[in-house]
Formats: structure tokens, sequence, C-alpha cells
């Protein structure tokens, strides 16, 4: 993985890009834009970032990248949406309210691929084609003034169907989901009781597989949305490409305490491993939350069981492209921000105020990786 960090210094935002190119086939690149002055107005921030994201595509696509998901990380959802800019291209975009925890009121991840053909189904989800592979991108599904028990089966129910539609089953192709969930402390029972009926009644159990996914404080720009799906699928995939992590000796089985879904998972193509980490806190194998009332423990704690993820998916922290930090307390912010810059200063990462689903875990991550792999028996990404 390489690193890059962009000097757009004079638009007040800063750059953080990781790229894997390798000598042919598919390059793709995550970036992060967080801006550098937190004085400024909303309209302000959001125009340094419009700019330096215009400056990246003029850079990146004439060397063929293609924006294909982007998620903003907003502090007033509601009244800030409808003052971002609309796309010049079909691009998956997530809006979540989520503040950025250096004091400022946007910040962006970008997802960019090469040699992609993109198109926005009749159903609202980004289509990315190559070869025989076609990536779905679900972005900021919501049902407004649903229950979060009723409103994540409706959203999981009409999500298979969609992809159903395209001839892709939602248990074999999809990778991971994120539930954004507006005070997370008082619905998250309700999106565990949704999704644990849905994958009931589709036959996804313990004895099975579930979903590897993110379930966090957030909210939707409409204010009467209490549960936000975004998800991503692969369809083309043959058996055995879609995989799963668990690193027992450090975690648990999420099912030993009521819910389902994966710590990581993993797509493997013909030149590279895709590796997807879940949400993951300060947690150990019987499920008990380590170091409470410790910041700092438990943000080395839940690096560790990262790193074990990793590393059952044949990766380490240099393969990470990017890296999303959730903290409950926003007055952690300069000691979580010290670790990770002492830690990964090139990684694109953010760090935003998402309380997680157990209160007693005051910090959670999730990130993605990208490794070369040689696997004739499957097409290149």
């Amino acid at each position: 993985m390489e690193y890059k960090e962009i000097d757009f210094s004079k638009l007040n935002v800063r750059i953080r890009m990781s790229e894997f190119a390798p000598a042919s086939g598919v390059a793709e690149c995550h970036i992060m834009v967080t801006v550098t002055m937190p004085g400024f107005s909303f309209k302000e921030q959001a125009l340094s970032v419009k700019q330096a994201v215009d400056r990246i595509l003029s850079q990146k696509e004439p060397l063929g990248f293609r924006p294909v998901f982007m998620r903003y990380y907003l502090s007033d959802a509601v009244n800030q949406a409808p003052l971002l800019a609309e796309p010049t291209e079909p691009v998956a975009i997530s809006i979540v309210e989520q503040a950025p925890l250096n004091g400022t009121k946007i910040a962006l991840w970008l997802y960019m691929v090469t040699d992609m053909d993109n198109e926005l189904s009749d159903g609202g989800l980004l289509l990315s084609h190559h070869g025989n592979y076609c990536h779905v991108w679900c972005a900021g599904c919501g049902i407004p003034d649903f229950g979060c028990e009723t409103a994540t089966m409706t959203l999981l129910d009409d999500y298979a169907i969609r992809l159903d539609n395209l001839g892709i089953k939602f248990t074999d192709n999809c990778v991971r989901t994120w539930f954004f969930v507006q005070d997370v402390d008082v619905n998250y029972s309700g999106v565990v009781k949704g999704r644990n009926s849905v994958f009931k009644s589709m036959g996804l159990t313990p004895d099975t597989h579930f979903i590897a996914s993110t379930g966090i404080g957030g909210r939707h720009k409409d204010h009467r949305i209490r549960v936000q799906l975004d998800a991503y699928s692969v369809g083309g995939l043959q058996p055995g490409q879609l995989s799963y992590l668990y690193a027992p000796d450090y975690l648990n089985n999420t099912y030993e305490y009521g819910v389902a879904f994966e710590r990581g998972a993993t797509v493997d193509y013909g030149d590279r491993r895709h590796i997807f980490i879940s949400g993951t806190a300060s947690i150990d194998n019987k499920g008990r939350v380590v170091h409470p009332g410790d910041v700092e423990m438990q943000a080395d704690r839940m690096l560790v069981n990262v790193s074990a993820l990793l590393s059952e998916g044949g990766a380490t922290f240099d393969d990470v492209s990017q890296m999303s930090v959730y903290l409950r307390d926003p007055a952690d912010y300069a000691t979580v921000d010290r670790i990770f810059s002492e830690r990964f200063p090139d990684t694109p990462r953010v760090i935003v105020l998402a309380p997680v689903c157990r209160p007693g875990w005051l910090i959670e991550m999730e990130c993605m990786a990208t490794v070369p792999a040689d696997n004739p028996q499957y097409k290149p990404l």
C-alpha cells in the first residue's frame, strides 16, 4: 500500500490518500479529506472540501480513476446535507451525522477505482462493472417514521429484493453492511432484533454465516429516519471467494451475546484480496468489555483485536487503506488522535463522534485493507 499526503493547505484541508496500483489491472485509492480550520462556517468548509475533491479528480480522472463511493461525516446533517454539491457522475453517496472531532463540521471519505463502468440502477444502487464482477453500493437508505426493528427488517428485505432483481443473492454476495442508528443506546436493540429476524428467515445462522457489519450511533439527514443502511455486495463471486474472519483467541463469536454479524470478511480475486474489518472494540474472547473507563487502554486492546483479524486475513496495518474511528466522548479526541498519529501517521483516517452500541465501549474502529494475491482460479478485480 502506498500512502501519500497532498498539500492542499491553501484550501484549509488535509488530504491523506492510500493507493493500490498493480502493474496491470484495476487500481484503487482511498482518500480522506479533513478540514483544518474549525472556525469557518459550514458553507466555507464544504466549499473547501469540494474544491479539494475537484482538484483530486482533475489529477486522478485522466489516469482512469472514477469515484464509486463517498461518505460525508457532518456535524448537523439535517441542516448541512442540503448545502452539499450534487455529483456530476454516478456515485454512491452516504451522508451521516457523525461530527468530526477535530472541531470542524465536515469530513469526507472517497473511494476511487479505475476501469469501472458505473451506473445507477432503477432501485437507486450504484453498480460498478468490470470483467466478471458487479460491485453494488447501497448508500443512505432509510424509512421515515418506522420503529428501528421494523425499519431494519424492511431495509434488509428491500435490499435483498433489489439485489435479487440484479441476479445477485444477498446471502452469498453481500460483503458488508453499516447501520447508523439514531440514539444508539436506546434503539440498537431494535436493530439487533430486526436483523436477527431477517437473517434467520434467510437461513443465516451460527451454523452458516452472517455479514460483516458496523452498527454505530449516527443520524440520517432526514430526522424522521432512525436507522440508515449502507451496504456493499459483489455479484459474480464463485463459492469460496467470500470468507469470514474470527480471531477466536482474541474475540468471541457475536451470536454468543445475541447479535448477528461477522468480525470481518475477505473477498479473494485473481490479483488481490480485499479485507473488511467490522466495527471492533475493546472486547475479549468471552465477550467482555476490556479496560472499562480507560479510553487509552481500550484503544490499545481494540488495535490488538484488529491486528489479529487482519493477520488472519493475511494482512497487517501496513496494508490498511482507510480507517474510521468512533468515540463516545468528544473529550477523548486528543488522546485517541495522538495514538493514531503516532502509530499510523500516513493512513487515511477520520475520528468522529459516534457512540458505540454497548455503553461500556468508549472507542470502536473499522477499516479496509488490500493485499496482492495470485489466485488463478478466480478472475482479477
